[in-house]
Parts: structure tokens; sequence; C-alpha cells
């Protein structure tokens, strides 16, 4: 005789619920390993300009949908499966400084232009999602290929009412206890606090050796700082077209990050290798990204979204390895330059074959061959009032051979209308004046090396590449992200609403944004 089992309704409705928590429970696992990734100045224009320039390279071409669209000539973030848009003006500005953007992305409040980690008052100071997640027994890092005491990077660990306050933000660097700092130099390391003494005594070990810091991958240390090689600007990184074997770059520098994160533990002493499995919270910043459309570069501006996509692509592969633990999420803080896919005088038409010819940027460029070339020759050229004749850069065999070699650029194949806009330039940068008004002057050169911006302006728009301003706009910046949680960045939204979602993302209950 078979017996049947009484079903009690009260015990079955407890144990789904019990089953359902559990299940919610295991869905609501918070990702181990979170990667924020900024391109500074970065926006649609530059991903697409860098897109349209793979294609060249790979022997597509970019008026060609086809190819525009092979996966090869993609970057990494465009092929991430959420996307979404975020406002970038900040509180009292369309254009945003990367100070308050920062500030946004860091902390998820606004403030004003040329402030970091405080409120629009400059009397309240608020944590970062990196302090946050530091908190929370993760490990961070702060990579950027400018000082790591500038805007950006300072605005995860660092609250002050001025970004020029380096030695002040350095100083609030070193008390972190962070375990990776990697990338660009410190600006004003010495006075009136000495940062190198402050970083001794905290325990970290400062790397400035390839060799050095790229054992780190095999070796990790606890709390280190990795200083490129050669600085070549304000401190930074060189632009990725400029790089020397000797230096790392973007992608190298995260994946020793990477190692440092993953296998580091607090509280062990200085320069000891340790073990692995932590969780850890990474910021990498392309930096300049911003400098080169500041100055008008395309080219080298194209050469360090590669290099900054690189080091996206170095995330992703290790998001293979553990797909659900790890949140990666890219964006830019701002566009900057107005660069627009197009130009007046190309019409519909691209050619960014063009830009091909251009072998360093325009600071490696101002640095050493037009420095060389004007020590040589501004006095022979400007003596009594030579600025004034109507061809003297025409007449510049060597300058024209510079600028072939250089930029590429043809002295013969250019119009009329060029070749005055050069030898205005060429005056001007030989002989500190020109024809031109100042008002004139102002709009054509932004504070940039004449000739060399010059030349540069009319490389990009023989390629259909424009540029509206020397400083940032105010359009949209889109989001890119994969993994764990990834959804919470679809979507248009503020971007302040990216701190928040990542501060949610990794168990903080309290809403950003949150005092000090």
């Amino acid at each position: 005789m078979k017996m049947k089992l009484k079903r009690n309704p009260a015990m079955m409705i407890t144990t789904a619920l019990m089953m359902l928590f559990l299940a919610t429970s295991a869905m609501a696992k918070e990702p181990k390993y979170v990667f924020f990734f900024l391109g500074d100045g970065m926006a649609n224009s530059q991903i697409q300009a860098a897109e349209a320039y793979l294609t060249t390279i790979n022997g597509g071409s970019a008026e060609n949908a086809e190819d525009l669209l092979n996966k090869d000539n993609r970057l990494n973030m465009t092929q991430m499966p959420v996307v979404g848009m975020q406002t970038t003006y900040d509180a009292f500005a369309l254009m945003t400084d990367s100070a308050s953007s920062a500030t946004a992305f860091a902390g998820g409040i606004k403030t004003m232009s040329g402030v970091i980690g405080m409120d629009n008052t400059k009397t309240i100071s608020y944590k970062s999602i990196a302090q946050l997640a530091h908190e929370r027994g993760m490990k961070v890092g702060v990579i950027s290929s400018v000082p790591l005491n500038h805007a950006t990077p300072a605005a995860y660990y660092a609250s002050v009412p001025n970004r020029g306050l380096y030695n002040d933000i350095a100083t609030q660097m070193v008390e972190t206890g962070y375990e990776f700092f990697g990338g660009g130099g410190l600006l004003s390391p010495e006075s009136p606090n000495n940062i190198w003494e402050m970083l001794d005594n905290a325990g970290y070990t400062v790397l400035n050796e390839r060799n050095e810091i790229m054992e780190l991958k095999n070796n990790p240390m606890d709390k280190v700082v990795c200083i490129n090689p050669w600085l070549q600007d304000g401190g930074a990184m060189p632009y990725a077209i400029d790089r020397p074997e000797t230096n790392l770059s973007l992608a190298e520098m995260t994946e020793v990050a990477i190692a440092v994160l993953q296998g580091t533990k607090p509280g062990n002493g200085k320069g000891k290798a340790l073990g692995t499995g932590n969780s850890f919270f990474l910021m990498v910043e392309g930096g300049k990204i911003d400098w080169a459309c500041h100055a008008n570069d395309a080219m080298a501006t194209i050469g360090d979204m590669l290099d900054f996509d690189n080091a996206v692509s170095a995330a992703l592969e290790f998001y293979k390895k553990y797909p659900n633990d790890t949140l990666i999420v890219v964006t830019g803080d701002h566009e900057t330059g107005g660069m627009t896919i197009g130009h007046a005088t190309t019409g519909y038409r691209a050619y960014y074959d063009r830009l091909l010819g251009q072998k360093n940027s325009f600071v490696y460029f101002g640095q050493q061959q037009w420095t060389d070339h004007k020590n040589a020759y501004s006095e022979f050229v400007c003596a009594n009032n030579g600025w004034k004749a109507d061809n003297n850069i025409e007449n510049d065999g060597i300058m024209l051979g510079l600028m072939k070699e250089a930029f590429g650029m043809e002295w013969t194949e250019l119009n009329d209308y060029q070749k005055e806009k050069l030898e205005d330039a060429y005056d001007k940068s030989m002989c500190g004046v020109n024809d031109n008004s100042d008002a004139e002057n102002k709009l054509l050169y932004g504070g940039y090396n004449p000739i060399i911006v010059t030349i540069t302006h009319i490389l990009n728009e023989q390629a259909s590449i424009g540029w509206t301003s020397y400083a940032h706009t105010g359009v949209p910046v889109p989001v890119f992200a994969q993994g764990k949680d990834a959804d919470r960045f679809a979507g248009f939204y503020d971007n302040t609403d990216i701190a928040k979602q990542l501060a949610k993302s990794i168990g903080v209950r309290e809403e950003l944004p949150i005092a000090k």
C-alpha cells in the first residue's frame, strides 16, 4: 500500500522563498574585478577617426561600409555588448574641465571646473569610488599617461579646491595606501613636501626602468609606483606615435597593474612578492588623447586612441578568464578640439591614407626638427624685417624637406590658400610676427606653435578631419561596458550616474555622494 505524503503549504512557500532568495543572492554577486577606462578628450569623433585609420592601414577603405564594419578594423571598446551615453557638463559650465568631470565620475557629484573631489562651494570633500572600493577590501590601482597628480587621476584619491595644487594632491596620493600607481611622473614633487621621501616612508617602491616594471608581472610587489623612463612633455608619457622601446605602452602598464593588484595583500613589507586572488578596482586614463586634441593633431590623437584601446584589450583578455567576476566600463570625460569627421574642402569623401606620412607628434617635431631649424635659420630669415617677404617658406628648401619628411606634405601639391596660411604661420613662428591681426592669430593658432599647428590643420583637412576649438566641447560621450553588472550602463544619463552605478555594483549601500 502506497502512502501519500501530506503537503504542507506553509513549508512549501517557505522553501520556495528560500530558493528564490538563494538564486537572487547568487545573481546579485558583486564583481570581484572592476575596470574603469577613461579616454580624456574622447568622444564619438575620436572613436570614428581611429576606426577609419585602422581600416586604412589594414588595407581597406574608409569610404567602404563593409571594410569599416570588419571586426579587425573596429576598436575593442566599440565591440563591447552594452552601450550608453552620458552628458558631460559640470555645475556651472556646458563645457566641463577634467577636474570637475573626473569628480563626477569618481564621486558622483557635480562641481565647478578646476575643483577636485569637493563640492562647488569648495567646503565639503567627498569619497571617490576608488576610496570606497579600498574601504571594502578591494585593492586599488590608478594609471594615467599624464602625471599621476594631474586632474583626472587625482579625483580618485584627493580633494582640493584647485587642480593646480600638485604637491598637496601628491601628498594625498601617498596617504591613500593604494597598491598601484603607474604611467606618467609627478608634478611639483619636492616642495613643500618631498613626495619621494613620503613614498619611501609609506612603504612604496618607485620604479622607472622598463625591465624592472615589466618584472612585476612575474613578481608582484606590494605598494608600487611605476613611472615610465622617458617623460616627453609636462611630466607625461610620450605620445604613442613617439614612444621609444624603453617605455611601456598603456596596455603594458595595465597588464602590470593587473598582476600587482591581483597578487598583493596589504600590510606586508615594501618590495615583497605576495599571493594571488585579490579583488581590485583599476582606473586607467588615456590622458594624452586630450592633449593631442587640444593641439588639433589627428595622428597623435589616433595613436593614443589605439594605445588606450589596447589597454582595454588587456582588460578584456583578463575578462575571458573571469567572465562572471569582471566588470569593464569605458568612456570619455568630454570631447576636446571640436573634432569632426568631414571637412568643408572634402565634402563627403575621406582620405585617411593622407595621414600615413606623419611620423611623429606635433610635440616631437617641435622639440626636435623645428627647434634645430629655427635656431639655425631664424636670424637670417628675420633680419631687416625679412618676415615681410611673401615667399619665405617657399624659398626655405630645408623647411619644405622637413614638412615632407615628418608629415608627408608636398609643397607643390598644396593650393594657393594653404601656401598662404603656411607662409603667415612660418613668419610668426620664425620671427614672432606676421601681417595678421592678433585676433586672426588667436583663432588660427590658439597659442600653439603657428607653423606646426598649421601643418597639422592642413594635413587633417586633406584627410577630411576638421577642428573647431583648442579647448573642450560640450557634446555627450558614449559609454561601453562588458561583464558583471554591465547592463547598469545602458541608456542615456548624467556623468555622475557612472560613479553611482559603480558604487552599487561593488556593494556600497549608501547613496553617493558620500562626504569624507
